[in-house]
């Protein structure tokens, strides 16, 4: 293939970005898969993301097969397993980061701008047939929602791999909950790799030029050229402009889009996906869901696969059978930690019984029926919290959709901020938990909300998937009992019968009892079980507001339960 290392791509006022173009030898026209990002063109994924490579590449050797891997970087398409099938690849570092210069403000209006201009520069290059396909993981998936609400020209198809869609509900604020990952995110994987560090920064192997430009700047000038990004997230405590303005609008999003997302992607590589699906206007949309960690499947053979298959028919007209695969393709989750493969034709699935569990205050039980005398329990508002259990199950019950839990709750103090957690026991008591997206002990599924802001838009909530403003606090009055309804994300898992299902209500984060020592370089804490997706900001979280004392509320009037997505067989 034909490399052109950072071709310039001038925006609208003044500032040139850099983008390589990975093109077939011997001159043609050919679609374009695009990707626009802050993790520098010029970073090699072994280089920058080792823990994951060696772990992606040992355990799924297809993903290096086939190709030199010279070329591979993080979270974007590898252009040896594409180009030979004819087609371009255009890496963009985004503004402020790799070897484009400019004021670096991750997920702005502004690099939405950029990416609509790259997007129609690419369509019209004399290589170009002037049909423009966004493909990526997690950053490259969420940038795709906002821009394709722009349909920029020549945007033709977009394939969304494990990203946020909502600025605010995905990936900021779970249930209003400030989550401490992007200010992390953003120290230890962007301003790692801002242009402008030179020589202080990674070389690109392949060229020797320094990945983050040629110009070195000190720590106060690079300060100067970026945005304090923890301290924006956390200034904006409701979901305003701010966070419209870092989100997709699903109602003008009318390309063909593939959605991509993980069973294990609580806190950020799941909502997004299921939401975006759901509520695009696209006419031609497919949802796809599966397991293991965020950055495997788009590179082995079952996700290039489906990836191909999708563009060959939006970008080149092929026939791939793209015209029979089912709106909705799901990797069905074993307690074996393997996966069954199976097409669904809607999403939630059309013929889901819906099931409630009820609590029981006595004995911290879960009922198939409403329990007829009232009570309550109690727990340390920022501790462990609570688990109630099913009895065993009599039968085998798959669980795949979006859950939800209506709590009938009170506080000593004026708020609380509840964490639910859905989990499975074998029948010795041990629980089962999966690979996630980035934690090796993830529950079945999590929820979160700040009982203040319990209050629900009517237009957009489910019965299954609750849908809340977060548009004012509504304080609690010590000691007096309100109603919660708690989304929790979608999950697919096929429990067994002796099985127990579990619900935890919790004041703080999850944490897997025998999870510990397992890190990535990438990420500052240990992962325990909720990945980086901590939310732990004293700030956000003052004692003498959530510190006080939870009581649980159930039976009787307070008809406390879980709804849960029991899927029959066919």
């Amino acid at each position: 293939m034909r490399i052109d290392w950072d071709v310039e791509v001038e925006m609208d006022d003044g500032v040139v970005l850099r983008a390589d173009v990975f093109r077939p030898e011997g001159g043609g026209r050919y679609p374009v898969i695009l990707s626009y990002g802050p993790y520098a063109k010029g970073l090699a994924f072994q280089e920058g993301y080792p823990n994951q490579w060696e772990r992606m590449v040992s355990e799924h050797p297809d993903v290096a097969a086939g190709s030199s891997n010279r070329y591979q970087n993080w979270e974007v398409v590898d252009p040896e397993k594409w180009v030979p099938d004819g087609y371009v690849c255009v890496r963009v570092d985004s503004r402020g980061a790799g070897r484009s210069p400019g004021h670096l403000d991750p997920f702005s209006p502004r690099e939405t701008s950029d990416l609509a201009a790259c997007i129609e520069w690419g369509a019209s290059q004399p290589w170009s047939i002037g049909k423009v396909g966004l493909n990526g993981i997690s950053y490259y998936a969420m940038n795709q929602w906002h821009v394709a609400s722009r349909a920029p020209t020549g945007l033709a198809a977009m394939c969304a791999w494990e990203g946020a869609s909502d600025w605010y509900r995905d990936a900021t604020h779970h249930g209003g909950i400030l989550c401490t990952f992007f200010g992390n995110w953003y120290e230890m994987q962007v301003t790692t790799v801002q242009h402008g560090l030179g020589s202080r920064g990674p070389v690109n192997p392949n060229t020797g030029e320094p990945a983050c430009g040629p110009e070195r700047l000190d720590d106060d000038e690079l300060a100067a050229r970026r945005a304090d990004f923890a301290a924006d997230v956390a200034a904006h405590p409701l979901d305003d402009d701010y966070h419209r303005a870092r989100s997709g609008d699903w109602e003008r999003i009318d390309v063909p889009l593939l959605s991509c997302g993980n069973w294990g992607g609580h806190g950020l590589h799941l909502r997004g996906n299921v939401e975006g699906y759901v509520r695009s206007a696209s006419r031609q949309k497919w949802l796809e869901l599966h397991g293991l960690e965020h950055w495997t499947h788009f590179y082995t053979d079952y996700g290039v696969r489906l990836q191909k298959r999708f563009f060959g028919h939006f970008l080149k007209g092929e026939d791939t059978g793209w015209d029979e695969q089912s709106p909705v393709l799901l990797q069905v989750r074993h307690v074996d930690g393997t996966f069954r493969e199976r097409g669904e034709s809607a999403w939630p699935l059309a013929r889901t019984s819906w099931t409630r569990l009820y609590l029981e205050p006595d004995g911290l039980a879960l009922s198939s029926e409403p329990v007829g005398h009232g009570g309550s329990v109690s727990y340390e508002a920022l501790g462990d919290g609570l688990t109630f259990m099913s009895a065993p199950l009599e039968r085998k019950v798959e669980i795949t959709g979006p859950s939800a839990a209506k709590l009938f709750v009170s506080s000593s103090t004026a708020d609380a901020d509840v964490f639910l957690v859905l989990r499975v026991f074998d029948p010795d008591g041990e629980e089962v938990t999966f690979q996630g997206a980035i934690d090796p002990h993830t529950p079945i599924a999590q929820g979160w909300l700040r009982a203040s802001h319990r209050k629900l838009d009517a237009s957009l909530s489910e019965p299954y998937r609750p849908y809340h403003t977060h548009d004012e606090k509504q304080p609690l009055m010590p000691g007096e009992t309100y109603e919660l309804d708690v989304e929790i994300w979608p999950t697919s898992v096929v429990v067994p019968s002796g099985y127990r299902i579990g619900l935890s209500v919790r004041g703080c984060d999850y944490e897997h009892p025998k999870a510990g020592g397992d890190r990535l370089t990438t990420f500052r804490n240990e992962l325990r079980g909720s990945g980086p997706f901590l939310h732990d900001d004293p700030d956000d979280r003052p004692p003498e507001v959530f510190g006080g004392t939870v009581s649980v509320h159930a039976g009787g009037e307070h008809r406390s339960c879980l709804l849960l997505p029991f899927v029959p067989e066919r």
